[in-house]
């Protein structure tokens, strides 16, 4: 044979083995299966998949036969399944949150001025003070803190510090100096300058009163954006999330995610929420599918009907049963929010409303009736939190299909304040999430991270149990509106996935939808309900590619 020959059959022989290695598959066998799917949950033992990190089959050991050539992986009897998706949550926020003050779980205003002091000592450099996580309502006296007790410790730097929800804000004497706020200023439409019985500013700021101290705050630029979405994305892999609706981004993190997308840095997938109907829409035009590997997609508006049931801003039809003078604070009138609403779903991005109160979320349903011109709309409009709905507005979820967008742990976190705040009647149709389901309505599951812890697991533990992670109540709080286990996974999964027109590429093992799983230390089927919250992520893969590992300490391999 001549050189030349020679030449040509080795080529061939390259080509052919890369070409079977493109079409080569993988096998994870041995395994305990578990996936939602349009008929139900699926159990298998094997999943199939090509290199190119889309599914092609789940079934029993007969699969091996099939695909004899396959790669193969024993899954040693450990328990599989898809991916998590959080529907409602904060990467950036989470990733800045790690270098910023957390107040999160911190027991009392004494408590929380001892860890600003501690904060203020270790960083001297710092030109702000800047954190979140405190919440009076666990509290002793359950009051809202005040300038002075920040200035006690700090007064030679602005200290700005949100609510664990994020509708309030706490500032010190300085900060408030800095934002131009004092006994005079004008509470803003939809937001509350907290006063004294003497008329003077207190320091706390509630909903849109915030925006007079934000716009003071120094903005992170986009190598910092950058390196938080970095942190929290590896902590979230961690922590079995495949996938996360990012809800409410400004432009600059929309370019961030869309160079990150482009350098092949996302290591999970994304679906971005625009914050508001404003020039950051009027910026991107249109929106952004599968972008970057089918990492990316800029398809949706977040919009804010009202605050928050701790800060007593969630917007009420009837006064709060615990404050007789306040219904909330709306952010809107009904004509603005109709035209947004209106603006977004005629460039064709979906909608997802902030609505907590019951005024608030027969705002969004009465905005996306008239949207959708009184039914259904192949856009899938969304109310995130849906958390206090009159009970007559329970079917129109289902009614307008619009998807309620919950987050499990919420309830389980407000438990101790939200009936002194509603009532023993109106409670009924808070946190109903066995209501909207039975109703017909598609719930998709999140954490809101990270007004909330973000691992997953401890939402699938509150939507079977609706018991915080002490056990408590016993018996559940409410315990007639609980998930079963497997609308629970399905939940944080499928319906996840629908509520973001993804149904039909991720959220279940399927054929043709990418290999988005994850490989745990326990069935999350076969145990008791009150270990779901300690299940351990062992293995996280995304498009076929395994993304994570749990070494033998618990830390990222």
């Amino acid at each position: 044979m001549t050189m030349r020959k020679h030449s040509r059959v080795l080529i061939w022989l390259v080509v052919a083995f890369l070409a079977n290695s493109a079409n080569a598959e993988t096998a994870i066998y041995n395994v305990r299966g578990y996936t939602s799917s349009d008929t139900g949950m699926r159990q298998f033992s094997t999943l199939i998949f090509a290199d190119d990190g889309k599914v092609i089959a789940t079934g029993n050991a007969e699969l091996l036969e099939k695909y004899e050539n396959a790669r193969r992986i024993n899954g040693a009897g450990r328990t599989l399944l898809p991916g998590l998706i959080d529907a409602h949550a904060h990467v950036s926020s989470l990733g800045l949150l790690k270098s910023n003050l957390n107040l999160a779980g911190i027991p009392s205003v004494a408590a929380a001025v001892a860890e600003i002091s501690r904060y203020a000592k270790a960083n001297p450099h710092a030109r702000w003070i800047l954190g979140r996580g405190w919440n009076q309502v666990i509290w002793p006296l359950k009051k809202f803190p005040t300038a002075s007790h920040i200035d006690a410790v700090v007064s030679d730097r602005p200290v700005w510090l949100r609510r664990i929800d994020g509708h309030a804000g706490w500032a010190n004497s300085t900060a408030l100096a800095q934002a131009g706020i004092d006994d005079d200023t004008t509470d803003p439409i939809g937001g509350k300058i907290v006063r004294d019985d003497n008329g003077h500013a207190t320091g706390v700021l509630v909903d849109k009163a915030m925006g007079l101290m934000t716009a003071q705050l120094p903005e992170p630029d986009k190598d910092e954006i950058r390196a938080a979405i970095h942190s929290a994305v590896d902590a979230l892999l961690a922590e079995g999330m495949t996938g996360v609706h990012d809800a409410g981004i400004d432009l600059m993190t929309a370019e961030v995610y869309l160079s990150m997308a482009d350098d092949k840095e996302l290591d999970m997938r994304i679906y971005a929420m625009l914050s508001g109907a404003g020039s950051v829409l009027d910026a991107v035009g249109k929106p952004i599918r599968a972008y970057g590997g089918d990492r990316l997609e800029i398809a949706a508006v977040k919009l804010y009907a009202d605050g928050a049931l701790g800060s007593r801003g969630a917007a009420m039809l009837e006064p709060y049963s615990d404050d007789a003078e306040n219904r909330g604070l709306p952010f809107w009138t009904q004509e603005e929010l109709d035209s947004f609403v209106a603006k977004a779903n005629n460039l064709g991005f979906q909608v997802g409303i902030h609505a907590i109160g019951d005024l608030g979320n027969r705002m969004a349903l009465d905005a996306f009736e008239k949207a959708q011109d009184g039914g259904p709309s192949s856009i899938r409009n969304r109310i995130e939190h849906a958390q206090i709905i009159a009970l007559d507005d329970i079917p129109r979820f289902s009614e307008l299909g619009v998807i309620a967008s919950i987050q499990a742990t919420h309830a389980t976190s407000d438990k101790n304040m939200a009936e002194d705040r509603v009532g023993t009647e109106r409670i009924l149709g808070g946190y109903a999430w066995r209501r909207l389901l039975d109703s017909g309505a598609v719930l998709a599951n999140g954490s809101d991270f990270p007004v909330e812890l973000s691992n997953p697991f401890h939402g699938l533990y509150a939507s079977v149990t609706r018991q915080a992670r002490d056990g408590e109540p016993e018996g559940g709080w409410y315990p007639d509106q609980a998930l079963t286990r497997a609308e629970a996974l399905h939940s944080f999964t499928l319906a996840a996935a629908f509520a973001a027109h993804q149904e039909d590429r991720m959220g279940s093992l399927e054929a043709g939808k990418w290999a988005d799983f994850i490989i745990i230390d326990r069935d999350y089927f076969a145990i008791p309900a009150s270990e779901i919250d300690d299940i351990k992520v062992l293995q996280t893969w995304v498009g076929g590619k395994q993304v994570y590992e749990r070494n033998d300490t618990g830390e990222s391999t």
